[in-house]
């Protein structure tokens, strides 16, 4: 007789929904996926891409054995072999490696492919012991956070959901109703209580669209936008002048130095109208509850720290931090963080005192092609570095040298795994258990497995306990099993009832408010709108506009590039190679506005080259009223297969931010030529 049973799990994909689903199984087939109606925040409601996930998990196309390389580097060609056959390989190439450079010329790319703590962190345990060289920085979120910091003392602000209770609501840098489809109900309940939306942003987006009113600043002006709004405010009286002198530090400076910060000269630098810049402003000053929601996208610039910093001055001017559905809202993961003790599950202590080196994440390029330090080995998990690093070709060409030993843990044979050595099979969401800290909701998820590991597939935390016995190590920690090491990651949590219930509130004030009487954990106890620690650093004390180095090569380049996510149906690098995700999407394309496109005699489908000394891409172009005259845009995400040969990635800028250890991609200029 078939059994049938319904398990619960959390979407484990870099977005911050983090939604609940359920699995219908039937005799250890999954046969259903859909979304938990019980979740607090995604309702029962998934995604386009995450409501075909089956499609993803019973791929003929999915890795399901071991692989070792037999044709030239990115050939794709392949042979199956045994577990015990790649872990005596990849043991030996370690260890040569390991006696002839040391351990840290072996290099782990671990990235959010799969954000769950398991997936994440267990495998650092293995690295930590082996004191093997480790990637700094991010690839996105954390000089979101350092920028917030750096004023307010923490990455925290409002639970996003609360965004309900708003008047005012002024969606920074973020297409929501793409990229955070749940939190967009939410929007639209305060605008049926009489909220305004406002969104800011260099495209046109689908959430720009849905506006009240939609600003576009040209990219990377924004700061010099929040100068201005700062001069308005202060000139105009619309400062709450009784929590400004209790809450913050350095007011007079910040009010001496936006003097200069007119609205006509910040039209001229961001491209707006003088007029549109006096009402956002005055609109800011004097509607409440008035809440800023921004996320990742704005970081993507080398002087994205600044923005973050710059931003989080404005509520502090107006006293937004009083109000329920009044402040900043961003990334939650720093909320959800509270209940995670991460060394604990990553044991720092495993180095034993001693250092792993440091390579920039938005730079591994640089370094698997530099002549010192060299590395030597290379092991690529939840991450497909050949579509989503900056300057894709430089990591191109490091991973074609014959000398560099690479392995890869996947699901599919990704345009990185095409390059691999080793290929080892990867268990997707619904085959391993794990917990997921959302960064969108303040909701932490539990991940049942639904089947059983797909041919010999196994998770990132049973992939870390081979490796470690295929070195011959014998630390207990390194083979603790997954429930243990969640236990010991969640000392505060019940874990049996958070497999029960599915979810679990975090801490976080029952009021909404949680700097609504200031408490800030900088070193002075306020909002520093002066920061003398950053000057100390070399940074600006003060909230300071400066245009981008990039932008210094427009003559040759006269072309800013946007390469933003913009796709229904994948995300990232995923899914745009499953036949109902990326074809339903067409093809690559550069957004162009008719304007340049009459200037340079282009029409509407004719190819053209987009280029600049770190690569090119030949892609159609699309007339776009989404794009400003000098701003064009192509989505990343696309395989190689769909630019033929190069992406978007092969483009941009890999230079690191002011501070934060981010990448500026959006600092990318670029030419068009026809082809």
């Amino acid at each position: 007789m078939s059994e049938t049973r319904v398990v619960n799990g959390t979407c484990h994909h870099d977005c911050p929904d983090s939604c609940g689903w359920q699995a219908t199984v039937t005799d250890g087939i999954a046969v259903q996926l859909r979304g938990n109606p019980a979740h607090p925040f995604s309702k029962g409601e998934l995604c386009p891409k995450v409501n075909k996930f089956l499609d993803r998990t019973y791929s003929s196309d999915r890795v399901l054995h071991p692989l070792r390389r037999v044709g030239a580097k990115g050939a794709g060609e392949f042979e199956q072999i045994t577990w015990d056959e790649a872990l005596t390989e990849i043991g030996g190439r370690f260890r040569d490696v390991i006696d002839e450079h040391g351990a840290g010329a072996i290099l782990p790319v671990v990235s959010a492919g799969n954000q769950s703590l398991l997936a994440l962190s267990f495998g650092q345990r293995f690295w930590n012991h082996l004191a093997a060289a480790k990637t700094t920085g991010s690839l996105c979120g954390l000089v979101a956070g350092t920028g917030t910091k750096t004023t307010n003392g923490s990455g925290m602000g409002i639970d996003p959901s609360d965004l309900e209770h708003s008047q005012l609501i002024i969606l920074w840098g973020t297409n929501t109703r793409l990229t955070n489809r749940h939190l967009w109900p939410f929007i639209e309940s305060a605008r049926t209580n009489g909220a305004q939306v406002v969104v800011i942003d260099p495209l046109r987006t689908m959430t720009a669209e849905s506006a009240d009113w939609f600003l576009q600043p040209l990219p990377g002006t924004d700061v010099a936008l929040m100068l201005a709004m700062v001069h308005v405010l202060i000139r105009d009286g619309l400062v709450d002048n009784e929590w400004v002198t209790e809450h913050t530090l350095g007011f007079d400076d910040l009010a001496a130095h936006v003097t200069d910060w007119t609205p006509q000269r910040a039209a001229t630098v961001c491209g707006l109208a003088t007029d549109d810049i006096e009402r956002l402003a005055q609109m800011y000053g004097t509607i409440r509850p008035a809440a800023i929601r921004t996320l990742i996208g704005a970081e993507h610039h080398e002087h994205g720290a600044m923005f973050f910093r710059t931003l989080t001055c404005l509520p502090a001017l107006v006293g937004a931090w009083r109000d329920q559905g009044g402040g900043y809202a961003r990334s939650v993961g720093v909320w959800n963080d509270q209940i995670v003790d991460d060394l604990a599950i990553s044991r720092p202590d495993l180095r034993a005192g001693r250092e792993r080196r440091g390579v920039p994440m938005g730079q591994i390029g640089r370094a698997l092609n530099s002549e010192t330090d060299r590395v030597m080995a290379v092991c690529m998990i939840g991450v497909n570095a050949m579509v989503s690093l900056p300057s894709t070709e430089l990591v191109r060409q490091g991973l074609l040298r014959d000398d560099l030993f690479t392995v890869v843990h996947e699901q599919f044979i990704t345009d990185t795994a095409r390059y691999a050595d080793i290929i080892l099979p990867a268990t997707t969401q619904l085959e391993a258990v794990d917990v997921v800290s959302s960064w969108g909701h303040m909701y932490t998820g539990w991940n049942e497995p639904a089947i059983a590991p797909l041919g010999e597939s196994v998770s990132n935390s049973e992939l870390h306990r081979r490796l470690a016995r295929a070195m011959g190590f014998t630390e207990p920690a390194l083979f603790d099993d997954d429930l243990t090491a969640l236990r010991a990651a969640l000392p505060t949590i019940d874990l049996d009832k958070l497999r029960a219930d599915g979810w679990v509130r975090v801490p976080y004030p029952e009021d909404g408010r949680p700097w609504a009487n200031g408490g800030f954990p900088t070193a002075s106890g306020k909002v520093e709108l002066r920061c003398d620690s950053l000057l100390a650093l070399g940074h600006p004390a003060l909230p300071t506009y400066t245009p981008a180095s990039e932008w210094a090569s427009a003559d040759r380049f006269p072309f800013m590039l946007l390469t933003p996510k913009q796709h229904a149906r994948f995300l990232n690098s995923s899914y745009s190679h499953l036949p109902k995700h990326g074809p339903l999407e067409g093809t690559p394309v550069v957004e162009l506005h008719p304007d340049d496109a009459a200037a340079l005699q282009l029409v509407e489908g004719r190819c053209v080259r987009v280029w600049n000394d770190r690569g090119s891409v030949e892609v159609p172009v699309k007339l776009s009223q989404r794009v400003r005259p000098g701003v064009v845009s192509i989505p990343w995400g696309w395989w190689s297969a769909q630019h033929h040969g190069q992406v978007a990635n092969s483009l941009t800028n890999d230079a690191q931010t002011d501070w934060g250890g981010g990448v500026a991609y959006f600092d990318t200029m670029v030419a068009l030529t026809p082809v």
